[in-house]
């Protein structure tokens, strides 16, 4: 049974989808993407603050780990904008939590328990207990926990932050199957197994060109899916999304039911199966029926008049060889099977050097010989003043062993800086980082510029593994398209034309052009000989009688 979403008609002004023409800033009940930190978006609806909002005095309030973020502070700012958290008041949240409990035990007539609690609250109706965004809605201050980033809701961030139903196809992967299968705008694209909807919002933007109309043809995904609970979810998401009149969504099992539309073909041009075993639906796919080719009622969902270039989407090689050979099979060429496997490279300086301080990315080594050789000097020094003092001290000591204790004693505590009323003196070995060596040195080059240039690779490369099969279906090339062609392309004045000549005749015609050649190199043998006789004639000694 067959469950689709209605198109639009012409008399229905279509709303834009955000994901096609975002605008400049947020709007109220637009869709916004939260960026908190590099790997964790949230997806969120922007609310109008019209009073409290599930306990909130500011309204709707999305709480994150950086704080608490007001839908207020986020309507009318442009795309990209920091939001500063807000102090938001959680009291009366609670209060109105603690009400509606009461409230629904005193529905649920589970005991007396409810009934102290009731007492005690002042009388009021329903309405007024569940709801209350009549309540003016309370000015928004601002916090110091942290902040996010609001960004416009495209299929790469959404990508990233859809709730997962199915394993979904990421951007690496989508990027280079929608330039291999030549989606662009105009293109009409079936999408088998739409699952969590990744896929389809990428393909939508690839070939959107318009709202198609029924009296104009644009471009448009035909997604189908079999799983009814994700159908449902997928059907919402689109409706939200503002996609409805550009993907037409259909409950179905494609292996048994193909991929018309009413009984309709449509006349697609590039196809992505993400299916368990899309061998099993690739009879559907065919310009005429595989069993049999004479059957004049048999409908078609590709375009006659364009080649139809698919994918499938296979996580197991053995699914991948049973589909090369089905389409081998059923006409198919230029089959070919791609791996993607992305991974991330972060690319830094690292500075080296024993003058610089132990900061980050500093590698704190010698540079080169000369400084690791005035290093050495530098502590072989320190190492005879540090012997010659000590030497000094033993010989002191020697000399008067009362008085010599007592002077050792008197110098190590003026060393250490210790005196009665005084304070202590530390002494520092390594000098702190002087301001003239974070200036720009005499070479010109800033110092955020210098070091090695270092790139290096993620440990694990965190993607899943896919098979990506790639494949053409030629158009079939009749009478009439040979008649229009010639029509439109006539030959006129043309000798010889490639291809109509058969293979005896060419086989003639390079006899004889081979002997013309061979006559022609004999002649000028001939000629070349005459020349040489002529030649000695002229130049040979006369004879004296």
């Amino acid at each position: 049974m067959d469950d689709t979403m209605a198109p639009v008609t012409r008399n229905q002004a279509p709303k834009i989808s955000p994901f096609l023409e975002p605008g400049k800033t947020t709007k109220v009940g637009s869709l916004a993407i939260l960026q908190l930190s590099r790997d964790n978006l949230q997806p969120v609806y922007l609310q109008a603050p019209s009073g409290k909002h599930d306990g909130y005095a500011e309204g709707a309030v999305v709480n994150t780990r950086y704080g608490s973020f007001p839908h207020s502070t986020m309507i009318g700012v442009p795309w990209g904008s920091q939001i500063r958290a807000s102090k938001v008041d959680t009291g009366s949240r609670g209060r109105n939590n603690k009400r509606k409990r009461n409230k629904s035990d005193d529905d649920g007539k589970e005991g007396p328990a409810a009934i102290p609690e009731a007492k005690t609250e002042p009388e009021s109706t329903p309405a007024e207990v569940i709801d209350d965004s009549s309540a003016a809605t309370k000015k928004v201050v601002a916090d110091v926990s942290g902040f996010i980033h609001i960004l416009p809701p495209t299929p790469e961030v959404w990508t990233s932050s859809l709730p997962h139903r199915t394993q979904v196809v990421y951007t690496p992967d989508y990027s280079y199957v929608l330039h291999r299968i030549r989606a662009r705008p105009g293109s009409v694209l079936i999408e088998a197994g739409a699952g969590s909807g990744s896929f389809t919002h990428a393909s939508v933007r690839a070939v959107y060109n318009g709202y198609p109309t029924e009296a104009e043809r644009k471009g448009k995904v035909y997604s189908f899916e079999f799983h009814e609970q994700r159908f449902h979810k997928m059907n919402k998401e689109l409706k939200e999304h503002n996609l409805g009149g550009l993907v037409h969504l259909t409950h179905r099992d494609v292996y048994s039911g193909g991929f018309l539309i009413d009984g309709k073909s449509p006349e697609a041009e590039a196809i992505f199966l993400d299916l368990p075993a899309p061998w099993e639906a690739l009879h559907h796919l065919s310009r005429r029926n595989p069993k049999n080719p004479g059957d004049k009622d048999w409908v078609s969902p590709l375009n006659p008049k364009r080649s139809a270039h698919i994918c499938t989407f296979s996580p197991c090689i053995e699914q991948v060889t049973k589909t090369v050979s089905a389409m081998r099979r059923l006409g198919w060429v230029g089959i070919d099977m791609v791996e993607i496997v992305n991974r991330k490279y972060h690319t830094s300086r690292e500075r080296v050097g024993l003058n610089l301080s132990m900061d980050r990315g500093v590698n704190n080594s010698a540079r080169d010989v000369d400084e690791a050789l005035a290093r050495l000097t530098e502590i072989e020094t320190r190492f005879r003043e540090h012997a010659a003092k000590s030497k000094e001290s033993d010989d002191e000591m020697d000399g008067d062993d009362d008085g010599g204790l007592i002077k050792m004693r008197e110098k190590k505590e003026l060393k250490g800086g210790k005196r009665r009323g005084g304070e202590k003196k530390v002494k520092v070995d390594h000098k702190p980082a002087s301001p003239e060596s974070f200036e720009t040195p005499a070479s010109g080059v800033p110092l955020w510029m210098e070091g090695r240039l270092i790139t290096r690779g993620e440990p694990e490369i965190k993607t899943h593994t896919s098979y990506l099969v790639f494949a053409t279906l030629p158009r079939e090339w009749t009478d009439q398209d040979e008649a229009a062609a010639a029509s439109r392309y006539p030959v006129v004045g043309e000798q010889k034309v490639i291809g109509v000549v058969d293979k005896a005749a060419r086989k003639q015609e390079r006899r004889e052009q081979l002997q013309k050649a061979t006559g022609n190199r004999k002649a000028r043998r001939m000629e070349r000989a005459a020349e040489l006789a002529v030649t000695a004639e002229g130049t040979a000694p006369e004879v004296v009688p």
